[in-house]
C-alpha cells in the first residue's frame, strides 16, 4: 500500500478535522484561470500547462498502467497525452466536468487512449522535449499494478490524485519551514500529523530541540492550521469556482479513507 496518513478519522487522513470551513484563505491565481483566460498561446499559459503536466503525471501514468500497458508503453502514452493536451488546448470541455481538473483530465485521458492506443507512441510533438520526468520512476511506482491488486484503473487514478495533492502541500510547507530554518521541527510536526508509529512525544521533541512542551504544542497547532490552509489552497488550484473547494475536499477525504 502507499504510505498515507494512518487512522480512521478525517483529521488523521488529511489533517482537516471537524467542519470543512476554516475561515478565509488568501487564494492565489488558479491554474485554470491562467489557462482559460489566455487567448491562444502565451508564456503564462505555457508555464501553467507545463506545471499541470509535471504535477499530475503520476495519476495519469497509474491509470494507463492499470489498463494493462507495460511500463515503457505507459511512459510513452503518458508523455503523448500531455503533449496533445498542450498542443490542442481544448479547455472549454472542462466546464462539462463541473470545472474539476481531476475529472477533466480523466475524461480526456480515456478519450485519448481510445483513439491513440494503436498508434506509434514515439514522442514527436514539442521537438522531442520531455514534459515530465518519467525516466525517474522509482520502484514505488509499481504500487497498484500487481496481479493480486484489485483496484480499478479509476480507483488508482483517484488515489494517486489525492496523494499528489497531499505531496504538493507537504512540499510547500517544507519549503516554508526550511526558509525559516526549522527543517527538523517540520519533520517532527509532519510525523505527528500523519501519526507515524514510534514517533517521539511532544515532550521528547521539545527536549531534542530545546523547546518547552507547551511551545511544541503551540507549534503543532500552528502547523495544523497552516496545513489546512495550504491543502485548501492546493485544491483551489484544481477547480474553477472557489465554492467547489469543499466538495473536492470531501472527495479527497473519501478516496483516502477507502
Amino acid at each position: 500500500m502507499a504510505n498515507v496518513p494512518a487512522g480512521n478519522d478525517v483529521t488523521s487522513v488529511t489533517g482537516v478535522g471537524g467542519g470543512l470551513q476554516n475561515g478565509p484563505v488568501a487564494f492565489t491565481t488558479t491554474h485554470w484561470s491562467v489557462v482559460l483566460a489566455a487567448q491562444g498561446q502565451s508564456p503564462a499559459a505555457d508555464e501553467a500547462l507545463e506545471r499541470l503536466c509535471r504535477t499530475y503525471w503520476r495519476p495519469i501514468y497509474g491509470f494507463v498502467r492499470r489498463q494493462g500497458a507495460p511500463p515503457e508503453e505507459a511512459k510513452d502514452l503518458t508523455q503523448s497525452f500531455f503533449a496533445l493536451l498542450l498542443e490542442r488546448r481544448d479547455f472549454d470541455a472542462v466546464r462539462k466536468e463541473k470545472g474539476r481538473l481531476r475529472s477533466y483530465l480523466l475524461a480526456s485521458l480515456k478519450h485519448f487512449l481510445a483513439n491513440e492506443r494503436d498508434r506509434a507512441m514515439a514522442i514527436k510533438r514539442g521537438e522531442g522535449e520531455q514534459l515530465i520526468p518519467l525516466d525517474e520512476l522509482r520502484d514505488g511506482e509499481r504500487y497498484g499494478f500487481e496481479a493480486t491488486d484489485t483496484a480499478t484503473a479509476d480507483q488508482i487514478y483517484e488515489r494517486r490524485w489525492a496523494l499528489t495533492l497531499l505531496s504538493q502541500v507537504f512540499t510547500r510547507l517544507g519549503e516554508e519551514y526550511r526558509a525559516a530554518g526549522s527543517v527538523v521541527l517540520f519533520e517532527h510536526l509532519k510525523a505527528l500529523l500523519t501519526d507515524e508509529p514510534n514517533h517521539p512525544s511532544q515532550a521528547q521533541i521539545g527536549h531534542e530541540l530545546g523547546m518547552t512542551e507547551n511551545a511544541v504544542k503551540q507549534a503543532h497547532r500552528r502547523f495544523r492550521e497552516r496545513y489546512r490552509e495550504a491543502l485548501r489552497e492546493e485544491i483551489y488550484h484544481t477547480v474553477i469556482a472557489p465554492g467547489d473547494v469543499d466538495d473536492e475536499l470531501r472527495h479527497l477525504i473519501a478516496v483516502l479513507r477507502t
